[in-house]
């Protein structure tokens, strides 16, 4: 939400918000690398907000991202979620 208020311009910063440095140890921002986790950019913001939800709320199974996404809150989830859709 916070990137909500700031505008597009603030959505493609360079900068990911805090907590976003959680998701680069499994999901690759580097469109080279090929990995069994899954890029997050070229997601929607709103896919990806509701995937972490969903882990967060327990009604998606996971091994880790469950006990991670219940660290956040629903403003820090679309900061994060806002911030990887406009990255490329």
């Amino acid at each position: 939400m916070a990137l909500t208020l700031l505008g597009p311009a603030a959505a493609g910063r360079a900068e990911p918000p805090q907590g976003a440095s959680s998701c680069t140890g499994c999901h690759a921002l580097n469109p080279a690398l090929v990995t069994a986790i899954p890029r997050l950019p070229g997601h929607s913001a709103a896919e990806l907000a509701g995937q972490m939800q969903a882990f967060r709320n327990g009604q998606r199974p996971s091994t880790v991202m469950g006990r991670i996404a219940k660290g956040f809150s629903d403003r820090e989830i679309e900061a994060i979620a806002e911030w990887y859709a406009a990255q490329k």
